[in-house]
């Protein structure tokens, strides 16, 4: 079986907040909701089209975690959504109060722009060029 990579964890401030957000605003669903031991949930999430890649959203439980809440890769985008409907999705975000850091533009990769997510993770709304529309490296 090849590897693929199943979940990414996603540290929060609370379960309950952090589901809301991600299933009213981004349009996630709901795929596992499973009571842990020391109050800890297995919540995991997904937008659907993405088979087998989930977010764990995980309840910071120590004074480190905390500090990685809204700061998981240090200011760096952290996450990447690609879409097939720029436009769609980027106004229907807007719409839900989704925080866009700068106006959308466009490069050689696709239409994009910045967003953050509860926390203020930055994430990038991308809807990749056609591979005929991107630039080649020919000699």
């Amino acid at each position: 079986m090849p590897q693929s990579i199943a979940h990414l964890t996603v540290v929060v401030r609370n379960y309950d907040e952090a589901l809301e957000f991600y299933t009213q605003k981004l349009d996630f669903h709901l795929l596992e909701d499973t009571p842990l031991p020391d109050n800890k949930r297995w919540l995991l999430v997904a937008l659907s089209g993405s088979p087998g890649t989930a977010l764990l959203l995980a309840e910071a439980a120590t004074p480190e975690q905390s500090l990685a809440i809204g700061n998981q890769t240090g200011g760096r985008v952290f996450l990447f959504l690609h879409t097939d409907d720029f436009w769609r999705d980027y106004k229907a975000y807007q719409s839900r109060g989704v925080r866009f850091l700068e106006s959308p533009r466009q490069e050689s990769y696709g239409t994009v722009a910045v967003f953050e997510d509860l926390y203020g993770n930055k994430w990038d709304l991308l809807e990749p060029a056609a591979p005929t529309d991107r630039p080649t490296n020919s000699d």
